[in-house]
């Protein structure tokens, strides 16, 4: 018998619960009561508590270990909401942190969480350059409150260990990552899950989508990976239209939350990809969501890697059902797929200026997730993708 030593393999599974239905959030409950925990925090946008089955549905769940609700989290987590919700946990002494909403809420829990328990400066704790030009991210060591999600929107970010927050100041992304602050799980409720508007679940779907296209593309050859990226791909593909035809339907919503847990688990194993690196720069620059912004710049990332792993390319043909399995017809079917979903295709369409494009190019270069790809590029070469995406 031959035996084949080509797969070299290292796959661990953070431990995680995921709870979705109509009984989520007791379950949920219960496995606060099983931790002991007795003073939960949560930390969420303003519409969810606005909401109000959302906030009775939250407080009948949670009873009197609800200490506080935080609901000054911002869009792209910028650093002095962060800094708010660090104080809110102080003040509220809490000993777990609930994220409900969406990638904002959750980055901005964990990020809290991280500075509260650090106790430094969030310039001595973000991934740097070192003096001989590497990325390096410092390891955090003090332990972290225990976090959960209960979301609105489908966002890669429940299973992630990283967070990053925006400096309004500089137009910096700092970028914290600690193992330790992954959520313990998510509850997803049909309830929560409603009170997003059509357009954010659309947008978040296709941050989910291309996130799952990126880590399928990636170099690193994970067939576990590739099983929860491809059925995190076909889940989007067959639900979000169905989101356009039912707004109010609480099954495509759901289904989709369970996409982006899948896609964030995958791309964990695989690394992030240049069009996610390039959205982390573009998106607060343009009129866009960031996940539509990522779809746009998805096609030229794609072209950008396809000499450097052609064959990875076959898995997309096969989730998309394309019979040619070339990376040209793998991207143009991506192309029509985010047609459909009315992606506009130039960045000047979403309200980029030309001369940011440098700008965004610099910023890109410090995110951790342009070293992932299968691909890097030199600064002149994200210069060149960004003015072709323009």
């Amino acid at each position: 018998m031959t035996i084949d030593t080509d797969l070299r393999l290292r796959h661990v599974t953070p431990a995680f619960r995921t709870f979705c239905g109509d009984d989520a959030l007791r379950r949920l409950v219960g496995e606060l009561d099983r931790a002991g925990a007795r003073r939960a925090v949560i930390i969420t946008v303003p519409p969810v508590f606005g909401h109000q089955q959302s906030a009775d549905r939250l407080r009948d769940a949670f009873g009197d270990r609800l200490v506080g609700v935080f609901d000054g989290v911002v869009e792209q987590s910028p650093l002095p909401a962060v800094e708010e919700a660090r104080a809110f946990l102080a003040d509220h002494d809490a000993d777990t942190v609930i994220a409900v909403g969406g990638g904002s809420a959750v980055v901005t829990a964990r990020a809290a969480s991280i500075l509260l328990a650090e106790g430094r400066d969030v310039r001595e704790l973000c991934t740097h350059r070192a003096a001989d030009g590497t990325l390096v991210s410092p390891r955090l060591s003090a332990p972290k409150l225990p976090q959960w999600v209960v979301p609105s929107t489908p966002t890669s970010a429940y299973a992630k260990a990283g967070a990053a927050v925006r400096d309004p100041e500089t137009g910096e992304r700092l970028a914290l990552y600690d193992p330790k602050i992954r959520a313990q799980g998510i509850a997803a409720d049909p309830v929560l899950a409603g009170t997003a508007p059509e357009q954010l679940v659309r947008s978040a779907s296709l941050n989910v989508l291309s996130m799952a296209v990126e880590g399928l593309l990636a170099r690193t050859v994970d067939p576990l990976a590739d099983a929860l990226l491809a059925q995190a791909l076909r889940t989007v593909v067959e639900w979000l239209p169905q989101v356009r035809r039912d707004p109010a339907a609480s099954a495509p919503r759901l289904q989709l939350m369970l996409a982006a847990l899948m896609s964030g688990q995958g791309s964990d194993f695989t690394g992030g990809g240049l069009a996610q690196a390039l959205s982390h720069a573009i998106g607060p620059r343009s009129s866009a969501p960031n996940g539509v912004v990522e779809a746009l710049l998805l096609p030229h990332a794609m072209r950008f890697i396809a000499d450097a792993v052609p064959h990875r390319f076959e898995l997309i043909a096969d989730v998309l059902r394309v019979s040619d399995r070339t990376p040209q017809a793998a991207v143009a079917a991506t192309v029509d797929l985010i047609a459909s979903f009315d992606v506009p295709t130039r960045l000047r369409d979403v309200g980029v200026m030309q001369a940011a494009l440098i700008e965004a190019a610099d910023h890109a270069m410090d995110d951790w997730a342009i070293t992932a790809g299968p691909r890097v590029p030199t600064h002149s070469e994200v210069v060149d993708l960004l003015s072709a995406a323009w």
